[in-house]
């Protein structure tokens, strides 16, 4: 079947969040860019507000400094801050052809996220590859709600069932496939340990 759509998730899939202090600290990166779940032992009273972080972005930053606080990280506020700068986000080293390979087809970028990831995409000159972004705080819904993935194939104009979605997280982004999209696996390790499974994935998609 000829795939006539991609769907591509952003944090662990097209970019990683990588900051050197929290290189030496993985349980709070993977408590800041879990795409699903809550990390373990947070405190009782941030559980609501980490499950609807990605719905709002005043939610977002005020969840995430008391995470960062609890994590005794000076300054939270201003390390918040750091993180959603674009110079924080690093491409993996074969996002861009990937994208470029796929450059027949529209490509959405699907996201569980609290803040514009825009400027992220323009600081390394890969906008104009990206047809559209559906944000779950702009969109009122979050992976693996197939809401979500109805919206971005809507906007591409194409049907679920020839699309495909590319993306780390099986529980969040296999959602997908609850609408007949194709579903393909990425691994978030850090960049440099992934230098072209995007590409390995894209050149599998037929289009």
């Amino acid at each position: 079947m000829t795939i006539q759509a991609a769907l591509f998730d952003f944090s662990g899939t097209l970019f990683r969040l990588e900051h050197p202090e929290l290189e030496s600290n993985g349980d709070l990166l993977r408590a800041l860019t879990a795409p699903v779940g809550i990390a373990d032992g947070m405190d009782p009273e941030l559980v609501d507000a980490w499950h609807r972080r990605d719905l709002d972005p005043d939610i977002h930053r005020w969840v995430h400094v008391r995470v960062l606080d609890d994590a005794l990280v000076p300054d939270a506020e201003a390390f918040y801050d750091q993180l959603l700068h674009p110079d924080s986000w690093q491409p993996y080293p074969d996002t861009r052809a990937a994208l470029e390979h796929l450059a027949d087809v529209p490509v959405a970028v699907v996201s569980n996220i609290g803040w514009d990831i825009r400027a992220v995409f323009e600081r390394h000159g890969l906008t104009h590859l990206v047809d559209e972004f559906v944000l779950s705080y702009e969109e009122g819904v979050i992976k693996p709600d197939p809401k979500i993935f109805t919206t971005a194939c809507e906007r591409l104009g194409v049907d679920p069932r020839n699309a495909v979605m590319v993306g780390d997280s099986a529980e969040a982004d296999g959602g997908a496939e609850a609408l007949g999209c194709s579903f393909r696996l990425v691994n978030p390790v850090p960049t440099s340990d992934r230098p072209n499974a995007l590409l390995d994935v894209a050149r599998t998609i037929p289009v």
